[in-house]
């Protein structure tokens, strides 16, 4: 199983971008997939979760802001983000717990990360 995620680069403060995050090998199903995101010198963190439902939380930080979807379909989850902002800028990464086969156990999977760059 392999994450591959795309869709960052650099914008100027108050722009938008989306990120995609494409799952693909051998998956039967996929329960949750979230968007974290790493700035220099600090944690990884949190941005965003959606599960299997459609249910989604936010970070305090991208509340309002930003905007998690999941294409099932597709094994695809999206990140919008719009109202960029300089403390935005990250490495973000898509992660996945996946389900290979039926009743067998959920592995975890990251992304390779893609860099966001909002300037001022």
């Amino acid at each position: 199983v392999q994450l591959q995620a795309s869709g960052g680069g650099l914008v100027q403060a108050g722009g938008s971008l989306r990120l995609s995050c494409a799952a693909s090998g051998s998956i039967f199903s996929i329960t949750i997939m979230d968007w974290y995101r790493q700035a220099p010198g600090k944690q990884r963190e949190l941005v965003a979760r959606i599960r299997s439902d459609g249910s989604t939380n936010y970070s305090d930080s991208a509340k309002g802001r930003f905007t998690i979807s999941r294409d099932n379909a597709k094994n695809t989850v999206y990140l919008q983000m719009n109202g960029l902002k300089p403390e935005d800028t990250a490495v973000y990464y898509c992660n996945a717990e996946i389900l290979k086969v039926v009743g067998g156990p959920y592995y975890d999977y990251w992304g390779q990360g893609t860099e966001v760059t909002v300037s001022s």
